[in-house]
């Protein structure tokens, strides 16, 4: 029924690696990797664990991810809602991914590596942000590394405030929670969770 389930027929379809896209792959940080980790405010992060596949973003100003070497990533933990899905899946399976992203920059950086959850001071505290420490580092082994394309960025537009919508496409997400949940409560509005928010960031 036009399953495909072996990888030769996915190269059928696709053709072979291209060349350059072999060729840029890395197993270590170099200059252009720092920097685009420098300049990034935002990533996506992958684990895995018994129930499946995570994924979460994380965020922070520029140069919340420390590169502690070539080989070696500090990522801070901040307050959240204490669900911890990645977390508990690395004290499984330490295997990560992470996509690193710069507003305005087409291209993105992946980096694939092993993971160790540490609370140790001298690195929460290495990891502070506005005078709080991390409340946990994730130190990252890096395995591989490259610059991913443009061409998601620019199917999507991402980065090009004239193809946002002019109105929020979606309702508020304390309605939305009220939706999922069946609360009769009235939901939280946009300024009360922003206000809620800013006294739980770090």
């Amino acid at each position: 029924m036009g399953r495909i389930t072996q990888e030769a027929a996915l190269r059928a379809l696709y053709g072979e690696k291209s060349a350059r896209s072999v060729a840029k792959e890395l197993h270590r940080l170099d200059t252009h990797c720092r920097t685009f980790i420098a300049a990034s405010p935002f990533l996506v992060m992958s684990t895995s664990g018994p129930d499946g596949l995570e994924v979460t973003p994380r965020g922070d100003a520029p140069g919340f991810v420390i590169v502690e070497d070539d080989t070696h990533l500090l990522i801070p933990d901040r307050p959240g809602n204490n669900r911890l899905d990645n977390l508990t899946n690395l004290l499984g399976d330490p295997a990560i991914g992470l996509i690193f992203m710069i507003p305005g920059v087409r291209e993105t950086l992946r980096v694939r590596g092993i993971a160790e959850i540490h609370d140790d001071a001298d690195l929460c505290d290495r990891c502070a942000a506005h005078g709080k420490p991390a409340l946990s580092v994730l130190r990252v082994k890096v395995t591989r590394a490259y610059l991913h394309c443009a061409k998601s960025m620019l199917r999507s537009g991402l980065w090009q405030p004239q193809t946002w919508a002019e109105q929020r496409p979606v309702p508020t997400m304390g309605q939305m929670i009220a939706d999922q949940t069946g609360t009769d409560d009235q939901p939280e509005s946009e300024e009360q969770m922003l206000a809620r928010y800013a006294k739980a960031l770090y």
